[in-house]
């Protein structure tokens, strides 16, 4: 009966912001174009602002679970158009707050414990409140300042039973109106889900927090607040408090004496350190959960909260998105072209020429701009947005990296109108290159896999000599003589042995200090093989 009623209450939203409105618009079949044209509300519901302000006022009328997809779909600015993303990037996750002893006896229960053995202090008045979770101070028994974040009760139940009319929405809505399949919106509840459960696992958001502390130890780039293990778990957070300015808020941050392009310039280092040099970064930048640390005015300073959703990009995506943003300021847009296909976000048979020209349809009138107006986050837009129509498929750690993108940039350029992002960013991304391609790295990724190159060792012959022999007789068949005999197999143990003493050099142990062993060896080891490869074929 719940879900019938909910079911209502959808009903009775879309037709207060006339949402029926915007579907008259696609090819709807003929019996659903009747249905609406005859429905009373067409001349009892007035129409108030663009379909793109009605939606909003609509997911917020539905409840924070709905708030919380609309701030997911203001991302996917390759599915949307630009009025209705900014539209929705504008919806704000608030919530009434709930009874303060309500808060209390949730954390007894997840604690085991009462909240004065835990606490010295409990302020009854929430902080925060959100859809997920409400925040409170508290201080514990050894003197330190902390916040309790706890989960919202009953969350799980309302979450699970919105999905479900989400997707029974989108199942009506792939069915009736054959131009919106390409939204592919039970893909995306599928990602809203993940997102949003990963939300509710605190323990999970205390794990990331923990990283992010380890990755900035010792920097004074960002500081990111102590977690308090003991007293944490999947349904309770509790973790130093922080007194920082806001990020946005300018004129405190221009009273404590804050260089603010020093501020922009360091937000810019550190969303480039998290992407490249540590592959893991906060994805949820946005001013509430970014402050700046006035105790440190002339060595600025950021201060992060609210760690629930993190991204992180393989080896792989480093490189090549990095190769991308250098050649796009290139204007290399045959390798732009060519790396999509290579990391395989586009099928292998694409026509590259045909992309190329189209990314150069899209980024020549980018490049009319000065460089400082140059937005990064703009071109990854325009990049992925030309790249669905060659049947990208949506990769979604690049979802989270643009929305971080998008939040980064506009931070910085309220900040410092005048910020040249790929000022930079250019410096970080052409070290981060050297540093990859240094014989130094190649060694010390060498070494991380020695172990299991080391197990597989013993079986390498066998596994070559199977490979070589393999590759060799469709060759044989066609040209050698049905008697003939089939080629000597003793040079299978060569290769064996060319292999072990190429691992030898390789090996860790005695030669750490000697970094250009690694590329030498790997050279021994191929010419070896290719040697007696020739050997055995003649």
């Amino acid at each position: 009966m719940k879900a019938i009623f909910r079911g209502f209450s959808i009903v009775r939203v879309i037709i207060r912001y006339r949402l029926d409105l915007p579907l008259l618009g696609y090819a709807l079949p003929l019996p659903v174009r009747l249905i609406f044209w005859c429905m009373p509300w067409r001349l009892l519901v007035p129409v108030r602002g663009t379909v793109s302000q009605r939606i909003r006022l609509a997911l917020i009328d539905l409840g924070p679970v709905f708030v919380k997809l609309g701030q997911l779909l203001s991302t996917r600015r390759d599915m949307l158009d630009d009025d209705l993303a900014e539209q929705l990037a504008t919806l704000l996750d608030k919530v009434p707050p709930f009874d303060s002893q309500q808060s209390k006896r949730l954390i007894e229960q997840a604690l085991k414990q009462s909240v004065g053995q835990a606490f010295a202090e409990f302020d009854d008045e929430p902080l925060a409140s959100a859809s997920v979770a409400q925040v409170h101070s508290a201080r514990l028994v050894s003197g330190e300042s902390v916040v309790v974040k706890i989960i919202r009760p009953g969350i799980r139940l309302t979450i699970k039973r919105d999905l479900r009319l989400m997707r029974l929405l989108a199942k009506v809505i792939n069915a009736a109106v054959a131009d919106l399949r390409r939204l592919r919106l039970q893909d995306v509840i599928d990602e809203y889900e993940k997102t949003i459960l990963d939300e509710l696992d605190l323990q999970r958001e205390a794990g990331n927090a923990s990283q992010l502390r380890r990755n900035f130890e010792n920097s004074n780039l960002l500081y990111i607040p102590k977690i308090y293990w003991q007293l944490s778990n999947p349904s309770v957070l509790v973790q130093e408090r922080i007194y920082g300015l806001r990020v946005n808020d300018i004129a405190a941050i221009e009273k404590a004496g804050i260089s603010r392009q020093e501020l922009a310039k360091r937000g810019v280092e550190i969303f480039f350190t998290q992407v490249f040099r540590d592959s893991f970064f906060h994805a949820d930048m946005h001013p509430g959960n970014i402050f700046v640390n006035p105790t440190l005015p002339h060595d600025p300073q950021y201060m992060a909260v609210d760690f629930g959703i993190v991204g992180s990009l393989t080896q792989e995506d480093q490189a090549y998105l990095a190769r991308i943003l250098l050649a796009f300021f290139k204007r290399d847009y045959r390798q732009i072209a060519q790396l999509h296909v290579d990391c395989g976000w586009l099928p292998a048979d694409t026509k590259v020429h045909e992309f190329e020209a189209a990314i150069r349809g899209v980024s020549e009138p980018i490049f009319s701009k000065p460089l400082a107006e140059i937005s990064f986050a703009q071109v990854l837009l325009g990049l992925f947005q030309t790249a669905r129509r060659f049947n990208m498929q949506v990769q979604p750690q690049l979802v989270l990296l643009q929305k971080t993108m998008l939040n980064i940039e506009g931070l910085g350029r309220e900040l410092y109108p005048q910020l040249n992002l790929w000022e930079t960013a250019q410096p970080i991304l052409e070290q981060w290159f050297k540093r990859q391609m240094s014989p130094k790295q190649v060694y010390r990724q060498l070494k991380q896999e020695w172990p299991d190159l080391a197990q597989q060792l013993p079986y390498l012959p066998s596994l070559v000599h199977d490979a070589l022999l393999q590759s060799a007789r469709p060759l044989a068949a066609s040209v050698a003589p049905k008697d003939a005999q089939k080629p000597k197999g003793h040079w299978s143990g060569l290769i064996g042995l060319s292999l072990v003493i190429g691992a030898a050099v390789v090996h860790p142990i005695p030669l750490a200090d000697q970094v250009w062993v690694a590329p030498a060896s790997m050279v021994l080891t191929l010419v070896g093989i290719l040697v007696l490869w020739n050997r055995g074929n003649r």
